[in-house]
């Protein structure tokens, strides 16, 4: 894993393969609206986002969030976090540095298997989503037991959003088979794109706990 800077962008590379730039950050951010837009108005949510990532999703997480918010961070590598630190924190205004953030250096599958209705809403952005790893040990994530602790892990009224860089209808059928509640958001890796490439999923066991409709706006 690299992480190297060119004109003022940052970018991470797994392999020699790019796994992240802050040149496409949009879609990031909007894992966050989507999956915070239930909780909003909630006086003490907590949230649990899986992939600190270039700290985009934290960042905007946090100014969604009202100032009793808690927001537990899991990241597996040690490395991402202390880049954050000594230089990606002046892309975000520093989240890493708010009183509401607690960052644990573990994989957040670990997490969400020892909560239970611990948060009011899980945001993953970890590898590429579901059908799209560079890291074969992400599977158990997006598979039926994963997505069964995650909603364990949630509390009434919980919603969890997940990013990937593509649709993934076998995903879909998959936690819809589960009984769950799931919306798809097709959303812009980047402002001014003129397609919405990147995909986010809303998955809840109630659909009132999904945001709100694109064509309906319910």
């Amino acid at each position: 894993m690299v992480l190297s800077s060119h004109d003022g962008d940052f970018f991470i590379t797994v392999d020699g393969r790019q796994l992240m730039t802050s040149r496409e950050h949009e879609s990031e951010l909007e894992l966050a609206r989507l999956g915070c837009q239930r909780i909003r108005q909630k006086p003490r949510p907590t949230v649990l986002i899986g992939g600190l990532g270039l700290g985009y999703t934290l960042r905007q997480t946090l100014d969604i969030l009202p100032a009793e918010a808690r927001i537990v961070v899991a990241e597996l590598m040690p490395q991402v976090v202390q880049w954050n630190r000594d230089f990606l924190g002046s892309l975000t205004n520093h989240p890493l540095d708010d009183n509401r953030v607690a960052v644990e250096s573990c994989d957040v599958a670990d997490v969400i298997r020892r909560s239970r209705e611990a948060f009011d809403a899980i945001l993953l952005d970890v590898d590429n989503g579901p059908g799209a790893m560079t890291y074969a040990g992400n599977e158990g994530l997006y598979g039926p037991a994963g997505i069964a602790a995650a909603m364990q892990a949630l509390r009434k009224g919980g919603c969890l959003a997940i990013w990937s860089v593509d649709a993934d209808a076998r995903f879909e059928r998959c936690v819809r088979r589960e009984g769950l509640k799931v919306r798809r958001f097709r959303v812009r890796a980047y402002r001014g794109a003129k397609t919405h490439s990147r995909c986010i999923w809303a998955i809840a066991r109630e659909v009132r706990a999904l945001p709100p409709d694109e064509a309906t706006g319910r």
